[in-house]
């Protein structure tokens, strides 16, 4: 029997792969994206218009939803708007499924609720929770408000670390890097090249919901992540090789925020463990992913 599957956040990074890969897989799904797409086919609402989201998908019957719809851009200047689609988004959603009985929800959350590592082992599950910005703390506010359907919906939520891949939009910085490279730019303005940040490649991650759903988890709270911490200096040395190409590094401090944590890692053994699921790009073949498609090759 085809599975079907409500998607929201379709028109994101992580929703486009994801929405290609469920259905090359044969599932059948229904995307919900924001009141500003007009994309034929989907189902659009804004989230936190209640009324508006029961009457959207009054007739929708499914037996998943993933839910990735957010307010992902940790700089954006707007605090209310993160917990108005984050937090209040997401109970609206559950809300509606709650009737609908699906037989399995998956929430994206985000490694950002972990704030300032405690120690240099890699973050599990079971990490103190110390989100620094209002992105993180919508973030795990939702965490928390979501379990409270427990007893109604099989919940999964999940932790993705940074990840990144072709398709990313420039604003987000691994695209922006790699961008000012392919046009063989001068230099670059970036803020702190030390941070170091836990890159999965896109694909690994469209994968890692694949294997949730094939695997019915539920109850529980994942980690999606390579283990392997990597500096944005770091970074630039690898697409200099990879482009032949050397520029300027220039450092602006406009770009550094105080609340930046310095280093992320993510153990992601309690999501292998459960589905079987693996890393199978480096950041190396990431980049060289992003670098030949920015460079039209």
């Amino acid at each position: 029997m085809t599975k079907s599957i409500l998607l929201t956040g379709s028109n994101g990074f992580t929703g486009k792969a994801l929405s290609s890969a469920l259905s090359a897989r044969g599932f059948v799904v229904t995307e919900l994206s924001g009141p500003k797409s007009e994309a034929p086919g989907k189902i659009s609402c804004d989230l936190s218009d209640r009324d508006a989201l029961f009457r959207a998908l009054n007739e929708v019957q499914v037996d998943c939803v993933i839910h990735l719809a957010a307010i992902s851009f940790v700089a954006s200047a707007d605090a209310q708007a993160f917990y108005r689609t984050n937090v209040v988004g997401t109970c609206n959603l559950l809300d509606v499924m709650a009737d609908k009985r699906p037989k399995q929800v998956i929430i994206a959350s985000s490694a950002n609720v972990y704030g300032v590592p405690i120690s240099s082992a890699p973050l599990s599950e079971e990490s103190p929770l110390l989100p620094v910005n209002h992105y993180a703390c919508s973030k795990l506010a939702m965490e928390h408000m979501a379990r409270t359907f427990q007893g109604l919906l099989p919940l999964a939520i999940v932790r993705p670390f940074n990840y990144t891949g072709v398709g990313q939009e420039d604003h987000f910085l691994i695209p922006k890097i790699v961008m000012h490279f392919a046009k063989k730019a001068p230099f670059i303005e970036l803020g702190n090249l030390d941070i170091s940040r836990d890159f999965t490649g896109i694909d690994d991650v469209v994968s890692a919901y694949l294997t949730l759903i094939d695997s019915h988890v539920h109850g529980e709270t994942l980690n999606i992540s390579s283990g392997v911490s990597i500096s944005l200096r770091e970074i630039i040395d690898e697409l200099r090789q990879l482009s032949g190409h050397d520029l300027e590094v220039r450092s602006n401090p406009g770009f550094v925020r105080s609340t930046d944590i310095r280093t992320l890692c993510g153990d992601s053994g309690k999501l292998q463990s459960l589905t079987g699921w693996k890393i199978t790009q480096p950041i190396r073949t990431i980049l060289k992913s992003m670098l030949d498609a920015a460079s039209g090759r």
